[in-house]
């Protein structure tokens, strides 16, 4: 006769362990400790087995199993039985694949994936991914095994990032876990993308290219800079990126070991650069004496603008437009001219005089996507580029000689000495 719970609930131990028949091969075993376990027999093979499905429990609870749950078990198990296969070792192969899957979180693939691939990133990109992660990523999946995580979970993380207002950073978090999923299946924890059918889900804000300045413009900046009254390194950062138009974190983290004064040349590292090569930017005879004013201000330190709150850091991402904004070229009301501009502001009056494309490309340091002909550029354009960047400082000092000196008189005096 089969069990009920009322029967299973007022069976009192006694001295030896008996058991209560539910039918089908399962039963209830008390013990004398008052212990009721499930246990059900079968035969594989003409041998007999005894597994057991848990300690009675009416109510749910880890390891504890109710009547209705046996039951449900039992018939899982006679199902195995018929496959051949022993209901026991079926429940450790799942253990072992739960205690896999707890290893295989999400956290746990990211960190090794950003541990493979952070070389070949620039210090930047390294910092920003790590710190989406750190701040978004983990916090929303990171404890999750990699493979439940659904498209919706990715989905409602990216939306939450984007409704905060950091749309880059959305877009940036979508990429990067689709990166993560690749590396993931490649790697078998995972067997799918979660991510990648949500690429559009964010939809990109067109892009905004930066303002460039007219003659009449630039003329104005030529004459605002000599009347700036906030920091003198400042103002050389602007007069230099005006006459180098290197990308602003190439200016801002800028080393003195990369000047050769003697060459006039700026050597950019590899690891500074976008596209993750060396740079050479000839250096004007206006850019020199950009450089010696500078000198004469922080040829002691290590960079050449460095943080004037830790000597051991350059200046912040804010500050070359913060003065731009001073001036009245950025912000409400102004033309919404950024320090970004001065490279399309360059590319274009250059254009405008005759030089070749491939050459101010060059200059511009942007990416040559045939290799044999980006080497070719490489060795070839470099004459073309140094008589370029002369003809363009030649410009820019014509623009403005009916201006004030721009290049820091009152540092003139003070004695040039770079080691």
């Amino acid at each position: 006769m089969p069990l009920t719970n009322t029967h299973i609930q007022n069976a009192k131990p006694r001295d030896k362990v008996y058991r209560l028949s539910d039918g089908q091969a399962l039963w209830l075993e008390v013990r004398p400790s008052g212990t009721k376990t499930w246990r059900f027999r079968y035969k594989i093979a003409g041998k007999g087995a005894i597994y057991n499905l848990g300690e009675f429990a009416p109510s749910k609870g880890p390891g504890h199993c109710s009547l209705e749950m046996a039951r449900r078990l039992r018939n899982e198990a006679r199902q195995l039985v018929k496959k051949g296969i022993h209901p026991g070792h079926d429940r450790k192969a799942k253990m072992r694949e739960q205690v896999k899957e707890n290893r295989n979180t999400f956290q746990a693939i990211a960190e090794e994936w950003i541990a493979r691939k952070e070389k070949n990133w620039s210090p930047r990109t390294a910092t920003q991914i790590k710190h989406v992660f750190k701040n978004d990523v983990y916090p929303a999946l990171g404890k999750m095994p990699i493979r439940s995580v659904t498209p919706h979970d990715v989905l409602t993380l990216i939306q939450a990032v984007d409704a905060r207002g950091a749309h880059p950073f959305a877009l940036l978090i979508r990429q990067c876990l689709s990166a993560v999923y690749r590396f993931a299946v490649a790697t078998l924890p995972a067997d799918s993308d979660p991510a990648g059918s949500l690429q559009g889900a964010i939809e990109r804000n067109r892009t905004k290219h930066a303002k460039a300045l007219s003659k009449d413009e630039m003329k104005r900046l030529l004459h605002a800079l000599h009347t700036y009254g906030g920091d003198p390194a400042t103002m050389c950062g602007l007069e230099l990126i005006l006459l180098t138009f290197v990308r602003t974190i190439e200016l801002r983290a800028a080393r003195w070991e990369e000047i050769d004064f003697k060459k006039a040349e700026w050597r950019i590292p590899a690891d500074r650069m976008k596209m993750r090569e060396v740079h050479i930017v000839p250096l004007s005879r206006q850019a020199i004496a950009v450089l010696k004013s500078l000198w004469a201000i922080n040829g002691h330190r290590e960079f050449l603008f460095p943080n004037r709150r830790d000597y051991k850091r350059y200046i912040t991402a804010t500050t070359l437009n913060r003065a731009l904004e001073r001036m009245g070229f950025l912000g409400e009301g102004s033309i919404g001219f950024s320090a970004h501009g001065f490279r399309a502001t360059a590319s274009t009056m250059l254009n405008e005089a005759g030089f070749r494309s491939d050459v101010i490309e060059r200059q511009l340091a942007h990416q040559e996507r045939n290799n044999v002909r980006a080497a070719y550029n490489h060795a070839q354009y470099m004459d073309e580029r140094r008589v370029m960047m002369q003809c363009w400082a030649d410009m820019v000092e014509e623009i403005g000689k009916d201006t004030p000196n721009t290049a820091l008189n009152f540092v003139k005096a003070l004695t040039f000495q770079p080691a």
